[in-house]
């Protein structure tokens, strides 16, 4: 029943719903209390300013009216809610509170209420509360007995302060007595020298008087002086860290103040048997003068072994500080977790990983000036230690020394170099300090505000050890001093770091010697190769070619040395710091790690030179490729413009030697491992299984980060030892594959082509030297290769059989694979034949105009294919040649020691080492190139996925350039049109 009251309503209420104006933004003027003026107070309900009423003006506050001076409230609601009536012409004060109308006999203040002298305080009511017609001043009694006098506040009496009782015997500071800050102390006392209350801002170029200094320094150098008061000592030692601890005996600032007192003060002994901590005064030099920094961060272990797995009291440095505010007094000891010194906000897991031993930790960011203001109104100032636990189990601190590079010792920054024995270590230091920068008035904005933009906690691992013992920490803290002028568009950026490092003489002792051995080691190879390439040329003097082609052998040598040195010293850091329990190592710091970084950088240039000599080389290789094959039978044809009929050799099919011609170009660029693989395997491996992580400069070992977790820094060395290894891995185990089990069941390329020759009745002569280079014996066992299927097939299975000859050079062997080593006689021969080969690409005027270019390069082509067939038949015996086995040194070097003067030599070549022409056969100076490239962008970039999209392109760029030029020069030497190689 109830239901279409239920739509009735509905409806109702979507028709008001559609009747209402469109909803829409609001926006509205931004006011503030401070622009309200004198005669506006801000109201809290409309965010603006609105107007005071008649007879009144904005409170203290801002957020509401009061009455003027004369003017008494008759009632308030707050706001602009007041109601004010005027005093009668006998009453011209008000009371404290403001409702009431009242006779002041000893005037008015500014605010219309009653004033009292000095030691008197104000009386408006009696002592049953009610109001008396006319004020009165009471005097407090400050003779012996009483001792009073009035507070602060000037409602009451109170005991008047010692130091007036003692030397005055009553709470006035009369002449000759002398009052500062607050305390009267008698002329006949010795006291400390006269103050100088300026604080000096040296980035700024700024010294201006300190309304803090100017009312408690002398105050409280005074009070410590002659009573050890320990709250003036501690305010003196603050006022003295507020100006950066800096000293100069020739002035009696705070600083000057306090080593005045510790001077003097000798007779009341040292605290905790620390020399440099005098009884009764804080603790704020590591003795009076530069040269003790070594002895104090060097001289002695901090007794306690940390670890990266273990308890947390091992694997956290637990540091505790001692606060004071600048009063001197003592607030409480504060664990530094939590983010006590870092500005920068953050999560309390990112905070806290700062002090996780062995985690490098870095934060910096931006903060406005008015945060600072806000946050750090009054400055706390800090002695930091090293809480740990003794053999008993009672827990003890470790003093922990400050470098604070703003300090001027006479007048110079003693602690800004490099060099330890110049420096002034000191114990208290602040975060930011808004006090002293105060000129005039402590209750308006400091004129210069002093932040600590940069604080470091150095950890360094004690020499000789191995558990894990540290020497002291070291806090470096660097001070900026800004001028405020206008705090809401000023900012200032803050960092906060924790390092660690150890002495790495040793290893860079070990690295250097390496470096000399190795590359002295590669000096000697490289000259036994620029030998062997002598013997290969044919050449036996001494030239620039020759000092030219021993730099390049030393350089791709030396790049390998490179190579080994830093993929080691990776791995090494690696696997050393990583996977260690008590800590031994500790990571290089950035600034050492540019040794490193160098000797990448040498690897990566000479490699690269080492490379495109590579490149050139197999470039400019002289090919040939002799065919075998002969006409089966003559043929009949008639002969053009003479009507005659002659019979000829039937034409031998070029299509086989198109055919392996096309084969050998396809693997110039084979190489051993699949590189568009191994690129994406490396990528997978860093990124996707986090390999990368272990780059991280922390303890942990973990492939997998937890985002809420800190993210340490990356450390170069273990970015290079992690991306080579996976590199190496990944490439170590391609190769392996492909060659037990790709090439062996599925395909082998290489052995593919020399199978190829013997099947197509083709031999390939390659030159990749002047005297040196490699043979194919493609020569085919069953005479012909030109044939039908049906008799190829009868072929290979008669071969299959073993009923027919072997394919080897020899008889009775399978050797088909040689080097060869050719006397020079064969040499100039073969260029004579070869100069006819390349004249048709020479200009008009040299070519026989009476013959047909395309003719005189067949006719070419003929001769050097008759030639080069008739020299392995052993045809011209003053060029003829014997077969042997290289012996094992000769294997080892890579050189031949017999010259071929009368008799070329043919090297039994089982490895096939004719693919030293191609990519496949300098797999490894290729992986090194590849990986050398990887990881200078990678350190430039700092990014896995650039350095290997990078990486690829550049090996497909090259192998583009290899296989374009290559097949120009396969056209160029064989006369294989460049049109049939596809």
């Amino acid at each position: 029943m109830a239901t279409p009251w239920r739509w009735a309503a509905a409806a109702l209420l979507l028709i008001v719903w559609a009747a209402l104006p469109p909803v829409r933004g609001f926006s509205l003027p931004l006011q503030r209390p401070a622009d309200c003026g004198g005669d506006r107070y801000f109201d809290i309900s409309r965010l603006a300013c609105a107007p005071c009423g008649a007879h009144q003006r904005p409170s203290a506050g801002g957020s509401s009216c009061v009455c003027q001076p004369g003017y008494r409230m008759v009632s308030s609601n707050g706001g602009s809610s007041v109601v004010c009536e005027k005093c009668p012409e006998n009453m011209t004060g008000v009371t404290q509170d403001g409702w009431n109308c009242i006779t002041c006999p000893k005037g008015l203040t500014s605010e219309g209420t009653c004033k009292c002298p000095n030691n008197e305080i104000l009386v408006e009511r009696s002592i049953d509360g009610i109001l008396l017609d006319e004020a009165s001043c009471l005097h407090c009694n400050g003779s012996e007995q009483s001792f009073s006098a009035s507070d602060a506040s000037g409602n009451r009496c109170v005991r008047c302060e010692q130091t007036f009782i003692n030397a005055s015997k009553s709470c006035d500071c009369s002449s000759p007595n002398i009052l500062t800050g607050g305390l009267c102390f008698s002329a006949a006392e010795n006291l400390p020298p006269k103050g100088v209350a300026t604080v000096r801002f040296a980035q700024l170029g700024i010294t201006l008087t300190s309304a803090w200094f100017l009312k408690n320094l002398q105050s409280s150098a005074s009070a410590c002086w002659l009573y050890s008061n320990l709250t003036a000592c501690q305010a003196l030692g603050n006022m003295c860290v507020m100006n950066v601890n800096s000293l100069s005996y020739s002035s009696t600032d705070a600083c000057g103040l306090f080593q005045y007192i510790y001077v003097n003060t000798a007779r009341l002994g040292i605290a905790h048997s620390v020399a440099f901590w005098r009884r009764n005064l804080p603790w704020l030099y590591y003795g009076d003068r530069p040269g003790l920094a070594s002895q104090v961060l060097e001289a002695n272990n901090v007794p306690t072994v940390f670890s990266f797995k273990g308890t947390d009291k091992d694997v956290k440095l637990q540091f505790i500080a001692a606060s004071f505010d600048a009063a001197g007094n003592f607030l409480k000891w504060q664990s530094l977790e939590g983010g006590i010194l870092q500005l920068c906000p953050d999560t309390q897991t990112k905070l806290n990983a700062a002090y996780a031993f062995g985690t490098t930790y870095q934060q910096s960011c931006k903060i406005s000036v008015s945060k600072i203001l806000l946050d750090f109104a009054n400055p706390i100032f800090y002695d930091l230690f090293l809480e740990y636990n003794g053999d008993n189990g009672q827990q003890y601190l470790w003093d922990v020394p400050v470098l604070n590079l703003n300090l001027q010792y006479s007048e110079m920054f003693v602690n800004q170099g490099s060099n330890m024995n110049s420096w002034l270590l000191t114990r208290r230091f602040f975060l930011v300090d808004a006090l002293s920068g105060k000129e005039n008035d402590l209750e308006k904005l400091p004129r210069v505000l002093r932040i600590a933009s940069k604080i470091t906690i150095s950890i360094r691992l004690a020499s000789h050890n191995q558990r894990g013992t540290i020497y002291p920490p070291l806090l470096t803290i660097a001070y900026t001093d800004v001028l405020v002028e206008n705090p809401e568009t000023q900012s200032v950026m803050v960092s906060f770091s924790v390092s660690y490092e150890m002495n790495q003489s040793e290893a860079q002792v070990q690295t250097d010697i390496t470096l000399g051995v190795l590359g002295g080691l590669a000096v000697l190879w490289s000259l036994l190769k620029t030998a062997g390439w002598k013997r290969r040329t044919g050449s036996s003097i001494i030239d620039l070619q020759t000092v030219l082609k021993f730099l390049l052998f030393y350089a791709g040598d030396l790049a390998n040395v490179f190579f080994i040195i830093t993929v080691g010293t990776g791995i090494y850091w690696l696997v050393f710091f990583k996977g260690q329990q008590f800590v031994s190592v500790l990571l290089p710091l950035p600034s050492q790690e540019e040794d490193f970084v160098t000797y990448i950088a040498c690897a990566f240039s000479l490699k690269a030179l080492q490379f495109l000599q590579l490149l050139v080389s197999q470039l400019t290789v002289d090919i040939f490729f002799i065919d075998w094959e002969r006409p089966k039978s003559r043929v009949v044809k008639g002969v053009e413009g003479e009507g005659v009929i002659k019979s000829a050799a039937a034409p031998v099919s070029i299509w086989r030697t198109y055919f392996v011609a096309n084969e050998w170009n396809e693997i110039q660029t084979v190489r051993k491992i699949n590189p568009l693989f191994q690129v994406f395997a490396v990528l997978f491996f860093l990124e996707v299984v986090g390999f990368s992580n272990l780059a991280l400069m922390d303890s942990s070992s973990s492939l997998a980060r937890s985002s809420e977790s800190y993210i340490a820094p990356w450390s170069r060395i273990l970015r290079f030892g992690v991306s080579a290894a996976v590199w190496l891995a990944i490439a170590g185990l391609q190769i392996i594959f492909f060659s037990v089990c790709y090439e062996r069941f599925v395909e082998d390329k290489i052995s593919q082509f020399v199978d190829l020759c013997c099947v197509s009745n083709i031999s390939v002569f390659l030159l990749s030297h002047s005297c040196f280079g490699y043979y194919i014996h493609g020569r085919s066992v069953h005479g012909h290769a030109d044939t039908n299927m049906e008799e190829m097939n009868r072929n290979l299975k008669r071969e299959a059989e073993n009923l027919c000859s072997q394919r080897g050079l020899l008889p009775n062997t399978d050797g088909q694979t040689f080097q060869m080593s050719i006397s020079r006689k064969m040499r100039l021969h073969y260029d004579r034949i070869h100069e006819t080969l390349t004249r048709r690409r020479g200009p008009a005027r040299l070519l026989d105009s009476s013959v047909n270019t395309f003719e005189q390069s067949t006719r070419a082509y003929n001769t050097m294919n008759k030639f080069l067939s008739s020299f392995i038949n052993h045809a011209h015996k003053e060029m003829d040649y014997i077969v042997k086995d290289k012996l094992l040194f000769e294997r080892i070097l890579g050189m031949e020691f017999m010259e071929p003067i009368e008799k070329s030599l043919f090297y039994s070549d089982e490895g096939q080492s004719f693919s030293d022409v191609l990519y496949y056969g300098n797999e490894t100076t290729l992986l090194i190139f590849d990986i050398l490239f990887f990881s200078i962008v990678d350190l430039a970039s700092q990014s896995f996925v650039l350095a290997a999209i990078l990486t690829y392109l550049q090996q497909e760029i090259f192998r583009f350039i290899r296989s374009t030029l290559g097949q120009k020069n396969l056209a160029s030497k064989t006369l294989v049109d460049e049109r049939f190689l596809i």
